[in-house]
């Protein structure tokens, strides 16, 4: 951003944007959008500042892992996002791993690290438990494989570990074991200004690929949130617990020098133990970011003012009291294989008519209403309606103006899906839940 007073935007505020893809939703926006490495720290610092940039946002974790915010503090740019340092937090599973247990935060999980494939063999034959095994570093959200789920058998676990090490697989010759949580997942995100945490609405996202939540990981599939802040099968008491989680682990990089500020936000695990931190993240979640800054009633340009400046307590956050449903329209073949150059039409009119917002992913532009599918996820459909129930009509009728060959899941946010969470979380608090 650029052109805004020391206290109030201007009326005259201006958006420029740097991305390695061609967004048509931030091209839309933008004065200027540049395509380049988002990564490329200090390309970005020295182009910001010759566009004379007054506030910066950083998006993607790729670019916090780079640094990206490091070369524009330098340049005397306020950021929005953490510093290389403490962004670690989402690039690197075993430093959050070790933070949690050096400053015993609650939430945390057992977890055994392993670089060499003998050893981690030698484990997993001796064990009849389960776990979740994860590269150390950034896999868009497709490395985590758990057994009985993904891995359906130890062999097969021992082979996806040694992959991972061989192969580098996030980037490191090591893998992250974890205990495998048994519950029903949900998401926290806050805005942290390096002390205050102000949470968001809590936001239930579904990774598996196919309806009834089967399949393999993807990036996401969509999303919901109710009009209280909560979950269904998530209390106030509980959410507060995962919020002390994220406040303890904010806490104990401070206590370790490194402080942060930008957003936040934890991936929690609703189990017969209460909230259990599964991940963190170093920025919104995409596309649990949809549902809630849809709802964001506070200028978002003031808040990430706040949040440079260490004065989030200085500002009321406020969201609309309302229920959203995201629904990703992706590729035919998504995520192993997807089909790419898929044309997809949008009437765009006539979506927005009913009023459901489109953000745009990976496409590419062909005209003013047809676009191309690359190969990952290419346009989200976000309703907002008085219930869950209303946003998912919402969503499923704007796709009668979706005209292409995709693959969605049109089961996120219908009754029948959040029952099932409601009963498994049932069972889990009963005992007799494998899920």
């Amino acid at each position: 951003w650029r052109d805004w007073s020391s206290d109030v935007c201007s009326s005259d505020l201006q958006l420029l944007t740097v991305a390695n893809n061609s967004n048509p939703g931030l091209q839309r926006l933008s004065e200027q959008s540049k395509r380049h490495a988002e990564s490329d720290a200090e390309w970005v610092a020295n182009w910001a500042k010759e566009q004379a940039v007054d506030l910066a946002v950083i998006g993607g974790e790729e670019p916090l892992g780079a640094g990206v915010a490091d070369a524009l503090e330098a340049a005397g740019i306020p950021t929005v996002g953490p510093r290389q340092a403490a962004a670690q937090l989402e690039t690197s599973k075993l430093f959050t791993r070790e933070l949690m247990e050096r400053h015993a935060i609650p939430g945390r999980v057992e977890f055994r690290f392993f670089a060499d494939p003998e050893l981690l063999e030698r484990f997993l034959v001796n064990t009849d438990k389960q776990f979740a095994l994860k590269p150390v570093g950034l896999t868009s959200g497709k490395g985590v494989k758990v057994m009985g789920v993904q891995l359906a058998s130890v062999q097969e676990a021992i082979d996806y570990g040694r992959s991972v090490i061989h192969d580098r697989i996030g980037g490191s010759a090591g893998i992250v074991v974890e205990e495998r949580l048994v519950g029903e997942e949900f998401s926290l995100q806050a805005f942290v200004d390096g002390e205050t945490i102000v949470p968001m609405p809590l936001v239930r996202d579904y990774k598996l690929a196919y309806e009834g939540d089967t399949g393999p990981n993807t990036g996401s599939m969509g999303s919901y949130s109710q009009p209280d802040g909560l979950l269904p099968y998530v209390t106030a008491s509980d959410r507060d617990r995962a919020l002390e989680t994220l406040h303890r682990v904010i806490r104990a990089l401070r206590a370790d020098g490194i402080p942060y500020r930008g957003i936040n936000y934890g991936q929690f695990m609703m189990t017969v133990e209460g909230p259990r931190l599964v991940e963190i993240n170093a920025r919104f979640g995409d596309p649990e970011a949809m549902n809630v800054l849809a709802l964001l009633e506070t200028d978002f340009t003031d808040v990430c003012i706040a949040m440079t400046r260490g004065k989030l307590p200085d500002i009321k956050i406020a969201f609309a009291p309302r229920a959203t449903v995201c629904k990703y329209v992706t590729p035919l073949g998504y995520p192993a294989h997807p089909k790419t150059g898929s044309p997809l039409q949008l009437d765009m009119a006539k979506i927005e008519a009913l009023g459901v917002k489109v953000f745009f992913a990976r496409v590419d532009q062909e005209s003013n209403e047809t676009y191309k599918t690359t190969s990952s996820r290419a346009i989200a459909l976000v309703g907002i309606g008085d219930s869950v129930m209303e946003a998912e009509r919402m969503v499923e009728a704007a796709l009668a103006h979706v005209v292409g060959d995709y693959h969605l899941r049109h089961d996120i946010g219908t009754q029948a899906l959040i029952q099932r969470s409601v009963e498994n979380m049932q069972r889990v608090l009963a005992g007799v839940a494998v899920r």
